[in-house]
Formats: C-alpha cells, structure tokens, sequence
C-alpha cells in the first residue's frame, strides 16, 4: 500500500484531524509548519489523543507563500492533502492582498507535486466555492456541478479566495498537471470537537452567540459538517480511483437555522443559556441593511442561497457517511469552546 502522505498545515483545525486519523489508519504521515517551533505542540496534543505510533509522524517547515522547502517535504510522498490556507489576521482594504496569496499556494502545492512524482493531490476548498450563487427555491437542489460567482453581492473576500484558488487548481491540473490526480473536498461549515484550543471560522458564529454580543438572531439556514467527518471524507478522497478528477461537497443530512442551533444549545447546555438572545432579527432588516452595509450584504447572500445540498456523491463514489448529524456537531463545537475556555 502506498501509504506515505503530506498534510499542509498540520497545526490548523482540519490539518490536526487530518493527521490524527491518518496516523491511527497506520499511514506514514509528514506535516508542514510555518515553524518547527511547532512540532512538540502537535505531538503532545496528538498523543493526547490516542496515537501512539508517533514515530510515523515528521515535520518539514514550509510556508504557502515561498518556493523554499516544498520540494524537501513532499519528497517520498505518494499523496499530498493541502488543507493550509494563507492566514491572515484583518482583511485588507485590496481583496487581491487576500486572493493572490490563495491562488499562489496552491498553484506552488501543485507544481511541486508535480515535479516530485506525487500520485494524487487532495485540495480542501468549500462551500464557497461551490453553491453561494445558487438561489433557494422548491425543487432546487445544489450540488458539486454548481460554482459560485465570483461577483456575487455579499460574497466575503475569504469565499472569494477559496473559490479563486480552486478554480486556478483545475486550471493548472487541466494544462499544466495533467498527469498529477486531483480531487477537492467542499465542506460546508464545519463543527465538531477541536484537539485543541484552534477552532475553525465557522466557530465564531457559536461564539457570539453564547458570548452576549449577538442581540437578536437572525433567522439563517446552515449546513454543517463534522470535522471528523470531513477529515474521513479527505482520506477517501485520497485512496478511491474513482475520486480522480471529482469535488466532493462535505455535509452532514439535511439544514439547521441559527434559531434553531440557539434552541438546541439552551436545551442541551442550560448553564450557557444566560446570554443566549431570544429575540429574532427580521430578515426585512437584513434586507435594508444591504444596501448600505457589507456585513449586512453577506447575511442577506445567507438568505437568499439555497441549502438544499446533497452530499449524494460522496455517499456513492467514496462509500462515505457523516457520523454526526449537524446537532452533534454543533453541540460538540459547543463543548469545545467551554474547554478551551474560548467563550469571553
């Protein structure tokens, strides 16, 4: 079995999943750090989670955005799962101070996977990418066919970039890298239990919501996914031939509304029920909003997008299965900020 894979990012949210379950399937796995500063904190959380063949695991420092040390780590390497996103801590006033650094990353991922034999590239875009420009409706139904558009009103820089750089990706594997596999995974928002005290974006919603500083909810549908269920779905996506070529939208069944997450949350964890808001925000609000203010822009982007997703071909090409329903994953987010003291 070829079984020696690269994870980018392996200190992030996904990337340390990534690597938790790799390491428990037996694989050989080798993760990139901005630096090896790094490495005794993954290993320490890592092994505080049940793995024990830690001598699978090594390092290499590399950082999206330079050539150096790319070629080193993906040496001896039959597949690479980049999940590493460039951070950035404010969004600049230029969106192309956002979106080239995403575009070169993965184009520099690629070119080096190219040049180092590597069979298969497994890309974790996301939702963004794929069904933002999709409008609800009936019988509508968003699948791994649809790409959103770049111009979209309401569309955050961060989509933007994640949605640019895949695009760039298939560009590059469809001229350049037409003998490398690629494959992207597209996860909705992702929740779930953290290994440590780094949570995804997505957590913020939780966040404001149990830390008193959302007033009134607005009523928006989401889908959510299981971080572990994300990371199972990157692992297939890497082994099965038929993913060669294929995106993959990672969703748990079905849709949950923020009220309805704040009800759950109030049920299931009364003691965090204090500064819970009760009240709603109309959408009419949100509506007006729009027309003069960005972050009303993207709520109402939020509104109008349709979230009936299938998650269908994961299900069929993969053999795949989320293990939490979008409850469990949300409550298990829920768990995670109250341990890593990440509510203020």
């Amino acid at each position: 079995m070829q079984n020696n894979v690269l994870v980018t990012g392996g200190t992030g949210f996904v990337g340390m999943q990534i690597v938790l379950q790799l390491l428990k399937k037996g694989y050989k796995v080798k993760t990139t750090v901005r630096s090896l500063k790094s490495k005794e904190r993954v290993i320490e959380v890592l092994k505080s989670h049940g793995v024990s063949m830690i001598e699978n695991l090594s390092f290499a420092k590399a950082d999206l955005s330079k050539d150096d040390g790319w070629d080193a780590a993906m040496e001896g390497c039959d597949y690479v799962l980049s999940v590493a996103s460039p951070v950035f801590f404010d969004i600049p006033e230029d969106e192309n101070e956002v979106i080239r650094p995403a575009v070169e990353g993965i184009i520099r991922i690629l070119k080096a996977a190219n040049r180092s034999g590597v069979k298969r590239v497994v890309m974790t875009s996301n939702f963004g990418a794929v069904g933002f420009s999709k409008k609800k409706g009936a019988q509508v139904i968003t699948t791994e066919e649809d790409w959103t558009d770049e111009n979209e009103p309401g569309l955050s820089v961060y989509e933007k970039s994640k949605l640019l750089a895949e695009k760039a990706a298939w560009s590059y594997i469809e001229t350049e890298g037409k003998q490398l596999e690629f494959a992207t995974v597209n996860p909705v928002a992702i929740f779930g239990p953290s290994l440590n005290n780094h949570v995804s974006g997505s957590f913020e919603l939780l966040t404001n919501l149990l830390n008193g500083s959302t007033k009134r909810i607005a009523d928006i549908p989401l889908n959510i996914v299981d971080v572990r269920d994300v990371a199972e779905l990157h692992i297939r996506a890497m082994v099965t031939p038929e993913a060669k070529g294929q995106r993959f939208i990672a969703s748990a069944d079905g849709q949950i509304s923020m009220v309805e997450i704040a009800q759950l949350i109030r049920r299931e964890r009364p003691e965090l029920a204090d500064k819970i808001p009760t009240r709603k925000l109309p959408n009419i609000l949100i509506e007006a909003g729009a027309m003069v203010n960005q972050h009303a822009r993207e709520g109402k982007l939020f509104l109008d997008m349709n979230r009936n997703v299938s998650n269908e071909k994961a299900k069929k090409i993969l053999g795949w299965q989320p293990l939490s329903t979008q409850e469990q994953a949300t409550l298990a987010a829920v768990d995670s900020l109250v341990k890593y003291g990440l509510i203020e």
